[in-house]
């Protein structure tokens, strides 16, 4: 007779720590490179600079071998080297800054919010044991999420920047709640969608090919529609909007597989979008300098003209296929280099081929996000890291099509690449909440021993059968411990992957 073997499940966590050094050496690398690039030499404290990137590294890799040793070994890798790269590049920009006005902004800050966004990734790690815990706090997620959105429309704390009004201010210290409000918002939608989906999926009529939903089914999205428009309304923020919005519409694709959920969503939000630009000036400029950016009339705008825009493009033009090097560019003569045109910076002085490296580095973080999503066992667990990983596809897609004309600009960062304390610290949450759930999915499950064919029954089980009447009725087995019923999950989703 044949036997099977049990499969052994490696950790993974020596061929993270072999990638992290690889990282580390991107990361330190560049730091160098721009010293080299802009003063001749290597920065004088390059290796304090590395050994601290290295002990947050190895730190963080040391509470995944504690708290979670099955996690994903390339979430972790794949983001220290953007978190580096994006470090470099502002160091760069800090540098061309000094030369023209005599003082570094933005370097030291943004080591300070990787440090803390670490720590707070290491925190979560710890204390959450088990991503199933939020499920709990469904619609508590859903009230956190609108609170944060709606603090800076309060007078007093929130600030309107450049037009946009998504800061509040308290004191020296200063926040971008969207940042935050999508995190709840993935909580809150994962645990409603794995409730409601079955209704969300099978009920309406076919139009088209599509099949609608009911009436009475559309409140959530018209919900989540009315507070993205308001969003792109009062905060004047299209960037927020149209995140939140995209990632409400695709997390309710994973949880029904109908087109038709998506079709509607893209409709909504167009015909929103369309009806603001022409009622609100504000969101009318932000498509004027989206088609007509080459127009002299919008390029000579002093607020709200194209001239940042244009001067994105020629800088990644004249970066080229490998661009300029590191230190060789002139990423200051755009405005908000740092942040918002953090990617025309990087394109100028790495080129389209470096750009493209980076890029990939976010389309390796998104796969490892979705086949976590695909392997853990639960419904919610699936919607949530699906959502989270779509988030951070959703967001590079948004920064990088604004940049590059392809959709109106923005306000947005690149996740982990620009400058921007609530912003770093929310993408860190993202990659804690990804290794937790990849914990669970890559975790061998616990099987029931079966006996070998030599092996007798254990003793009591014959004595047992044998005390029972010959007219004993079998006992009913319990549907939840019964071979091949679903797992313990409410409404497991076995629609993702195929996985119950």
């Amino acid at each position: 007779m044949a036997t099977v073997e049990p499969h052994r499940v490696r950790s993974g966590r020596g061929t993270e720590l072999g990638l992290l050094v690889l990282a580390l050496a991107i990361g330190v690398g560049a730091y160098a490179l721009v010293g080299v690039g802009t003063e001749g030499d290597v920065p004088p404290d390059v290796l304090g600079y590395g050994a601290g990137l290295a002990g947050l590294a190895l730190a963080l890799h040391l509470v995944l071998r504690w708290r979670a040793p099955f996690a994903d070994p390339v979430i972790l890798p794949t983001t220290v080297a953007l978190n580096g790269v994006g470090l470099a590049m502002i160091y760069r920009i800090d540098v061309a800054y000094r030369a023209k006005e005599g003082h570094e902004l933005f370097a030291a800050k943004q080591l300070l919010w990787t440090t803390i966004g670490v720590g707070l990734a290491a925190l979560v790690l710890i204390l959450l044991r088990d991503h199933r815990t939020l499920r709990r706090y469904t619609y508590t997620a859903m009230v956190v999420a609108l609170v944060l959105l709606a603090l800076p429309l309060v007078p007093g704390i929130g600030t309107s920047v450049y037009g946009a009004r998504i800061w509040i201010r308290v004191g020296a210290f200063s926040m971008q709640p969207a940042e935050f409000a999508k995190l709840a918002l993935a909580v809150f939608f994962a645990g409603y969608l794995v409730t409601h989906r079955d209704t969300l999926a099978l009920a309406g009529s076919r139009f088209a090919g599509l099949q609608l939903p009911r009436a009475r089914d559309l409140g959530p999205i018209l919900v989540v529609w009315a507070g993205s428009i308001g969003v792109l309304i009062f905060q004047r923020d299209l960037g927020t909007s149209l995140l939140l919005f995209g990632l409400f519409v695709a997390m309710l694709y994973l949880a029904t597989e109908r087109l038709s959920w998506v079709v509607l969503g893209l409709l909504m939000f167009a015909g929103g979008a369309a009806l603001a630009a022409s009622v609100f000036a504000h969101v009318a400029a932000r498509f004027d300098v989206w088609l007509n950016a080459m127009d002299p009339d919008v390029y000579d705008k002093f607020v709200g003209g194209s001239g940042q825009l244009v001067r994105g493009l020629f800088g990644m033009a004249s970066g080229g296929l490998f661009g300029t090097g590191w230190g060789e560019g002139r990423p200051d003569l755009v405005t908000f280099a740092e942040s918002d045109f953090i990617v025309a910076s990087l394109g100028e002085e790495l080129g389209l081929t470096g750009l493209i490296a980076l890029l990939m580095l976010y389309v390796i973080l998104t796969q490892r996000g979705m086949r976590a999503a695909i392997g853990v066992r639960d419904g919610f667990g699936k919607l949530l890291a699906g959502g989270l990983a779509f988030v951070v596809a959703w967001q590079c897609f948004v920064v990088v099509g604004g940049v590059t004309r392809l959709i109106p600009l923005t306000g947005l960062t690149t996740p982990f690449l620009a400058y921007g304390g609530s912003s770093l610290l929310a993408n860190w949450v993202i990659v804690a909440l990804l290794l937790r759930i990849s914990d669970d999915a890559r975790r061998p499950a616990p099987a029931a021993r079966g006996l070998r064919p030599d092996e007798p029954l254990p003793p009591g089980l014959l004595d047992a059968h044998d005390d029972e009447p010959d007219d004993a009725q079998p006992m009913p087995v319990p549907y939840e411990h019964a071979v091949g019923a679903a797992p313990d999950d409410d409404n497991p989703t076995q629609r993702i992957g195929g996985l119950s």
